[in-house]
């Protein structure tokens, strides 16, 4: 799976230098905006729902997809496009049903509503148990990309994932949720930029598409493989992807709240939805036409001997850039959501309940600094033996703390029955048979003539137990009077449209703040130029046409982005304290519309 140092030539280089460069320029243009810890977490609830939408769709895959889906398609054919389509369920579940209710909760981390819903012990538990968890994950990326560069460039592994953690470290310690947003939505053009080169290439060397499906292996347009990816295969990954897409994985969730109207959270989700419909057929057709012409290589290194194979100088370094971009953009996303809990669900909510908003960034940023350097250092830990059996065991083991987090997170959100002991009985009772699973499960069985596998087993189990238990506890211990009254009282807000509270501030309304247009218009104009500066070294006809032709049209949509775009502004400062007690529900009161209500009173 190895794009060697020796097929790089300076092109290549120097996109790969220009794209670092990119990426810690914008982290340094929005560091002077992160005024509070609402702007640094969560955008102030401004971030455009296109440009969350697409950092969703970037913060949702790694590298991994480019590799292991890529090699499933090369070996499968479509079944690798099926696997990834689980997406798309999960997706419009959590439009329908969890979007609104993301944005009308008013949070600035996706625990903090648990206090109000459950308790204090709930909100502290979860917060907890998924940190740690996330930062191990994390670790694994990081080895993942660190190896990656390291085979491209020819660096030793150690500097590979030093630098690339520091780079992703350093614009998401700078600029917050903003940063990582617009540097999304660049490595998104990237990764675009580098499939529209790669598919119609592949395409041409089998003769067009009448060659692909003409010289394709019989049964490899099917929707499943029966023995390895059955339909219960599939099935449990559609349960797993919607269970992770509207509750624990915390940056998804983020994209949700960042936005500024319930409406907006909806237009991202189905963005989402789009995006995850149209990219998998354009990233893994390419695979799977290589049967045809690179018929003896190893699965798992397809689509580096892909690149290596049909791509000129220039473009395989952004074709590079593209694959590892995808993997810093889940990392830099955990590193904000996660400082967001260690800062407000911890630090605020335990420590320092009056804390000034300036106080709260700089525990912010430090907390992003705690996290970055502790999944680095767990990253040259996990890099020093070979990896595999662990990472394994680690998938597992994520498969038991998905499903009993979950459950008591989304049925929070949609009844009022669900109870503080109910959520804890039934956490503890799904990890515990998920453990037990682990330990004593099959590797590997058959249920009605379908193949499932341990992880299948883990879901469906510690699911099914959660779920039991905690609607027996609940219904069984009904909650006080207080419990009720506040879970009720959330449920409520949740019906309300931001905007309709006393208190609500529309993001947008007032005095300007953020603007991305302009900074995204400039950097995607660079991205352009980048391209067109590589075309001297680019021979073959059609590979000189398309870079010409997308780096043009880069330049050109970049440039109007950029030239109709308001200047950017500092939002207004925040408070300097924050009311203690943080549950969720605290506001800004926006003067300005507080006197202008006042006046239509009158």
């Amino acid at each position: 799976m190895i794009l060697a140092a020796t097929n790089l030539a300076k092109p290549d280089y120097f996109v790969l230098i220009g794209y670092f460069v990119l990426m810690l320029g914008i982290g340094a243009y929005f560091y002077r905006f992160m005024k509070g810890m609402k702007d640094y977490f969560s955008g102030g609830n401004n971030i455009p729902w296109w440009l969350s939408g697409v950092s969703f769709y970037m913060s949702s895959f790694s590298v991994f997809a480019f590799v292991y889906y890529s090699a499933l398609a090369y070996k499968y054919g479509w079944v690798a496009v099926t696997l990834f389509w689980v997406t798309i369920p999960a997706t419009i579940v959590g439009v329908l049903f969890f979007a609104s209710r993301w944005r009308r909760a008013r949070i600035d981390s996706p625990v903090e509503y648990l206090e109000t819903r459950y308790g204090i012990g709930v909100r502290q538990l979860f917060a907890w148990q998924g940190i740690p968890v996330r930062i191990i994950d994390d670790a694994f990326k990081l080895v993942a990309i660190g190896t990656f560069i390291s085979v491209g460039l020819g660096l030793p592994l150690g500097q590979s994932m030093f630098w690339s953690g520091v780079i992703m470290l350093a614009y998401t310690f700078m600029g917050g949720l903003w940063a990582v947003a617009v540097t999304d939505f660049i490595q998104f053009v990237v990764m675009a930029a580098a499939i529209v080169v790669l598919l119609p290439l592949s395409l041409a060397k089998v003769g067009g598409v009448g060659g692909f499906v003409s010289g394709s292996p019989e049964g490899f347009f099917k929707l499943i493989q029966q023995e390895q990816f059955s339909w219960i295969y599939v099935g449990s990954h559609i349960i797993l992807f919607t269970l992770a897409y509207s509750s624990i994985n915390w940056s998804l969730i983020q994209r949700y709240y960042c936005v500024p109207k319930e409406k907006d959270a909806r237009k991202v989700g189905w963005l989402v939805v789009v995006l995850n419909i149209i990219t998998p057929p354009l990233m893994f057709i390419p695979a799977m036409a290589a049967r045809q012409f690179l018929p003896d290589i190893e699965a798992k290194g397809v689509y580096p001997e892909l690149c290596v194979a049909l791509l000129p100088a220039g473009m395989l370094g952004l074709v590079i850039a593209a694959m590892f971009s995808a993997t810093m953009s889940m990392l830099s996303s955990d590193y904000n959501v996660c400082a967001s809990v260690l800062t407000n669900d911890v630090y605020r909510r335990l420590f320092n309940p009056g804390a000034r908003q300036k106080t709260l960034v700089f525990v912010g940023r430090l907390m992003t600094l705690v996290i970055g350097v502790v999944a680095l250092g767990l990253a040259f830990t996990f890099s020093r033996g070979s990896g595999e059996e662990m990472f394994r065991n680690m998938v597992k083991l994520f498969s038991i703390a998905t499903a009993p987090v979950a459950i008591p997170m989304l049925l929070g959100l949609l009844s009022k029955r669900m109870t503080n002991a109910g959520a804890l009985a039934g956490f503890l009772c799904g990890v515990s048979v998920g453990l037990l699973l682990f330990f004593l499960g099959p590797e590997e069985g058959k249920l009605l003539g379908q193949t499932w596998k341990l992880e299948n087993l883990l879901l469906l189990g510690t699911a099914g137990t959660t779920a039991l238990v905690m609607v027996v506890v609940s219904f069984a211990l009904p909650a006080g009077h207080d419990q009720r009254r506040r879970a009720e009282d959330f449920l409520h807000r949740l019906t309300v449209p931001i905007g309709e509270l006393p208190g609500d501030v529309v993001p947008g309304t007032g005095k300007a703040g953020v603007s991305p247009f302009r900074v995204v218009g400039i950097s995607i104009v660079f991205i352009g130029v980048m391209m067109l500066a590589v075309a001297p070294w680019v021979r073959e006809t059609l590979a000189l046409a398309m870079d010409l032709a997308i780096g043009a049209g880069l330049a050109v949509i970049g440039l109007i982005m950029a030239v109709r775009s308001r200047p950017s502004e500092a939002p207004p400062e925040p408070p300097e304290t924050v009311p203690p007690g943080a549950t969720g529900f605290e506001v800004v009161v926006d003067e300005d519309r507080q006197e202008r209500s006042e006046e239509d009173s009158r």
